[in-house]
């Protein structure tokens, strides 16, 4: 992935945690380990685009 795709991915995945968040707060969230697993996915990309940046 370009960094570009890896930046859309990003703002992607931080809407669906703040989402995700939202939903956790009134209580509409069925599954709560969606959150982590977001999170996770999350550092992943962030560690992608460091390592392309300094490559």
């Amino acid at each position: 992935m370009s960094l570009a795709e890896l930046d859309s991915k990003l703002k992607e995945l931080k809407s669906e945690l703040l989402n995700l968040r939202f939903q956790l707060a009134i209580n509409q969230l069925e599954n709560p380990h969606k959150i982590k697993d977001t999170k996770r996915d999350i550092a992943r990309v962030l560690t992608i685009i460091r390592e392309k940046k300094n490559a």
